[in-house]
């Protein structure tokens, strides 16, 4: 690992940044200067941002700077430079969602809700960072800004469908950082690049406009610690009148602080949900984490959650949402589509509606399930990642036994079915220097555990910085 120089904010958070804003020893124009400066030295080997705001973000950061020399800060974000997701809304611009079959011309007059709580709050706009087209797939790539790569090893995918999130994060081009996940699109990518990534439970960050795939799709921060995430999520998860699938509208005290350690948690690990094949080099690194649970206090039961692999409910509620895209689309438009997404999005329309709704009622029997399960248990641990990051421009590893994303990502979408809240952790290295993701899920509302867990468990876990830093 690279040492960040003096002078440079690599590893800088946004609890520390604010307070040194309050402190007077930093100022937000001198934070987005360099944060700018890196992102054209950085952005043209990892690809993490589809547009760059600098003229504006600067503008903002001066007028941040103002506000802290006057001791009036706008709101708990003031000054701290932000991302947000091309799939996500935002005014002044551009939102593709890396598809070519979008327009360039916009208006782009409208932020989403998570843009706008993020403006309320603050925090600056430096850029908008890369997903694969609409978000279909769990690595980073798309026909209108090509390929997202793993600072890690730029050979590598950062993973996705939030990969320029998770490649910005890893190399702290901006301090917080907006993901969205239906099937493991916040998780992967913090697995791949060494970051905390969030998804909460389904309903505490508004959406709107709706995803296309419904109420699988959480959006949630990706951040370098658990600590900004809290942050983060202490803004974002507020309520929005135009959101039509409004959850649980009062959250939890998203900031309140994590115990001194982990005495009288009870937690399951599974190693493998009883039928997922891991890597050994991630699975004894996922040992090692768990072990410092139990010494952190916790209560540590072997134990998996019960339940088969629930791949074809995903699927089939994954590609019957996909086909949306299609409808607003003409031929034309169509073949310029990745042809991984076409072939979805296709296989979607196949799907019969009673096909769908047996769907739907296997959704509610593994919700049920876990939701009994997290009576007895305050977390469920996994690997996030059975595998380690691939060659980028793949779908599935080269010569591997996947045929599709999903395959690959076993741990991750079960809890889209469920909304329950879940986490990926970075708890070391693999045998070949690339980063590891422990997953923590909690039940349903219980996100604060998740959140607490983590902030414990990286007192003792190593912070992970790319060496091309």
């Amino acid at each position: 690992m690279a040492s960040p120089s003096a002078d440079t904010f690599e590893t800088l958070t946004a609890v520390e940044a604010l307070a040194r804003f309050e402190q007077g020893s930093l100022s937000p124009e001198a934070l987005v200067e360099d944060c700018l400066a890196r992102i054209e030295r950085h952005n043209p080997r990892v690809n993490a941002f589809s547009v760059v705001n600098s003229a504006q973000a600067q503008e903002l950061a001066q007028a941040s700077h103002r506000r802290w020399q006057q001791g009036t800060p706008c709101g708990p974000l003031d000054g701290v430079p932000v991302t947000i997701k091309d799939l996500t809304l935002t005014r002044g611009l551009p939102t593709r969602m890396g598809s070519t079959t979008t327009s360039p011309d916009g208006p782009w007059e409208v932020d989403a809700p998570i843009s706008r709580h993020l403006r309320e709050a603050g925090a600056i706009i430096i850029g908008k960072t890369t997903s694969p087209e609409f978000g279909w797939k769990g690595v980073t790539d798309n026909p209108l800004h090509g390929i997202t790569r793993n600072p890690w090893d730029t050979r590598l995918t950062p993973g996705g469908s939030s990969g320029g999130a998770g490649a910005a994060a890893a190399l702290n081009l901006g301090l917080l950082h907006q993901g969205s996940d239906a099937g493991g699109s916040i998780r992967i990518p913090a697995s791949f690049t060494g970051t905390f990534g969030i998804k909460p439970t389904f309903g505490w960050v508004p959406q709107w406009p709706a995803s296309a795939m419904s109420t699988l799709s959480h959006l949630g921060p990706m951040t370098r610690t658990a600590a900004d995430a809290a942050l983060m999520l202490s803004v974002m998860a507020k309520p929005d009148a135009r959101d039509g699938y409004a959850g649980n509208p009062q959250g939890p005290d998203w900031l309140a602080p994590p115990p001194a350690d982990l005495t009288g948690y009870r937690i399951a690990f599974s190693a493998h949900l009883g039928y997922v094949n891991v890597a050994p080099d991630i699975a004894r690194k996922v040992e090692e984490a768990v072990a410092h649970l139990e010494a952190l206090g916790a209560t540590v039961e072997r134990i998996d959650p019960g339940f088969a692999n629930p791949l074809d409910t995903f699927n089939t509620l994954w590609f019957a949402g996909a086909t949306q895209a299609l409808e607003k689309l003409d031929d034309e438009q169509q073949a310029a589509l990745d042809p991984g997404f076409l072939d979805i999005a296709r296989r979607g329309q196949d799907v019969s509606l009673s096909a769908y709704l047996a769907a739907r009622r296997k959704r509610s029997d593994l919700t049920a399930h876990m939701a009994a399960f997290h009576e007895r248990f305050d977390l469920l641990v996994t690997p996030t990642m059975p595998i380690a990051p691939f060659e980028a421009g793949h779908n599935v590893p080269p010569h591997g036994p996947y045929q599709d994303w999903m395959d690959w990502t076993p741990f991750s979408y079960p809890f889209n079915l469920t909304q329950q809240p879940a986490a990926s952790l970075p708890c070391g290295l693999d045998d070949h220097g690339l980063p590891v993701g422990l997953h923590l899920v909690a039940g349903k509302y219980q996100d604060l555990k998740v959140l607490q867990v983590a902030r414990v468990l990286e007192r003792v876990l190593p912070s992970l910085v790319p060496r091309s830093i």
